[in-house]
């Protein structure tokens, strides 16, 4: 098999935007000495969700681990206890990783026993103010706290199931006053200083029940009904707090992509991920909130046991990187960054906390964030994916993953230098130089080429 890559550097067409950033930075054990890996591979945001195990480890980010007694004094520091998000906070800002904090609780998976922490607040303006506290710790140094200029606050974490959820346990309309009180609370204090959203959605995929009804005309019906519910219930977030003015600096959904094509899990390809973008595009327009930032901020497509530490699972997600990259999307969140046992935990070996194929897939992309600026090219072979970038100075690098069949890659637009290859072989290490712009890109890897030619 042949593939063209044809690339003209003197056409930049937009800013390269964080589709490398994480979920749960790796923070084991209090350790930060693993928290430069984020910095090598220019990663600029960690989501702070799920941090720290079952019930936020009882000590991290959570407002009950925060704020452990809902029925003293919000005003005082002494009601707080930041401790140990503090540690976390302070070994991110250290390594120039930013945070995008949550406000709420952590999943409890095993709330059909007994659930704790994932009831509404009893007073939904005190939760706000609580809110507002551990946001003025942070940003404003209140408490003996920090200026971190922490920008992205999110409300809450996939409220949809309600009493079937392990995350809410209220009512679809108990969720849209809590985020109508405490977005118009924390912008009222806040303004434009920081950026407030929701809801975490767990996912659209609904859509390719109705697709033309999202925009997506031309896409075949599927018959997922169960997941329609999702969409069902965007609609009526949306319909509640246009109704109410409600701000909504961004808007979060999630996407778990399986591959084996079951129509329950999420969508099947980074192709569909990509018409979901265009879905929430739609959505945002319908109800006038198209302003509103785009955050794919929990995604995983490879999350399976058997794909971790595989040049399968480090191929798939940089396509996904290099697929979202040209949508409207303006921030993705891998699911996740953690060094554990968890089958999401894509990253790093649980057992020597070194990194897997993954993390030099998205190593390779921040290689292109850090060059700055998009430039145009096109493909020609199905599977194969690319995108390219170019710096203030000229100096330009591409980025391929194949995920198809092993295919001999022909670059134009330029002279080339440098390959580097990622997959169970190789860390993103030289392989040599391809000057004529041609080399063998086999399946279920990844490719960087840097450009050696800096004019235009």
């Amino acid at each position: 098999m042949k593939t063209t890559v044809n690339i003209d550097f003197s056409d930049r067409i937009g800013k390269i935007r964080a589709m490398h950033a994480v979920g749960q930075p790796p923070f084991p054990h209090m350790s930060g000495d693993y928290m430069h890996y984020l910095t090598e591979a220019h990663i600029p945001y960690a989501r702070l969700h799920d941090v720290g195990g079952l019930f936020g480890g009882f000590m991290y980010v959570d407002i009950p681990n925060i704020f452990r007694d809902f029925s003293a004094d919000e005003s005082d520091p002494a009601s707080y206890d930041f401790g140990f998000t503090d540690e976390l906070l302070k070994t991110m800002a250290q390594n120039n990783v930013k945070p995008i904090y949550r406000l709420g609780v952590t999943i409890e998976n095993f709330f059909e026993i007994r659930a704790y922490r994932i009831f509404p607040p009893s007073d939904y303006a005190k939760w706000a103010r609580i809110c507002e506290h551990i946001i003025r710790h942070y940003n404003e140094g209140w408490a003996d706290g920090f200026h971190f200029g922490i920008e992205y606050w999110e409300i809450w974490n996939e409220p949809e199931d309600g009493p079937g959820s392990g995350m809410w346990r209220g009512t679809d309309v108990e969720f849209f006053r809590l985020y109508e009180v405490a977005s118009k609370h924390l912008k009222q204090c806040f303004g434009d200083a920081i950026k407030v959203g929701g809801y975490a959605s767990c996912g659209l995929d609904g859509v390719f029940q109705d697709p033309a009804a999202f925009g997506l005309d031309g896409v075949a019906p599927r018959g997922e009904t169960y997941r329609y519910y999702f969409v069902r219930y965007a609609e009526k977030f949306f319909q509640y707090i246009r109704s109410r003015g409600c701000p909504l600096d961004f808007f979060s959904w999630h996407c778990y992509i399986n591959g084996d094509g079951n129509p329950a899990m999420h969508c099947r390809s980074v192709e569909d991920a990509a018409l979901l973008a265009g879905a929430v595009d739609h959505i945002l327009k319908q109800y006038g909130y198209d302003g509103a930032q785009r955050h794919l901020n929990e995604w995983n497509n490879a999350w399976q046991l058997e794909h971790r530490g595989t040049a399968y699972a480090a191929a798939q997600a940089a396509a996904m990187m290099l697929t979202m990259q040209n949508t409207k999307t303006d921030l993705l969140c891998y699911y996740d960054a953690r060094i554990d046992e968890s089958c999401f935990g894509g990253m790093f070996n649980p057992l020597n906390y070194t990194p897997l194929p993954v993390y030099y897939a998205f190593k390779a992309f921040g290689e292109l964030y850090a060059l700055g600026t998009q430039v145009r090219l096109s493909v020609d072979t199905p599977g194969v994916y690319a995108l390219a970038a170019v710096g203030e100075d000229g100096e330009g690098a591409v980025m391929l993953a194949n995920t198809g069949e092993d295919t001999t890659v022909t670059l134009t637009g330029g002279a080339f230098g440098a390959l580097y290859l990622v997959d169970e072989q190789h860390d993103l290490s030289p392989v040599g130089k391809t000057e004529d712009g041609t080399f063998l890109l086999k399946k279920n890897r990844v490719a960087l080429i840097r450009r050696t030619q800096t004019s235009g």
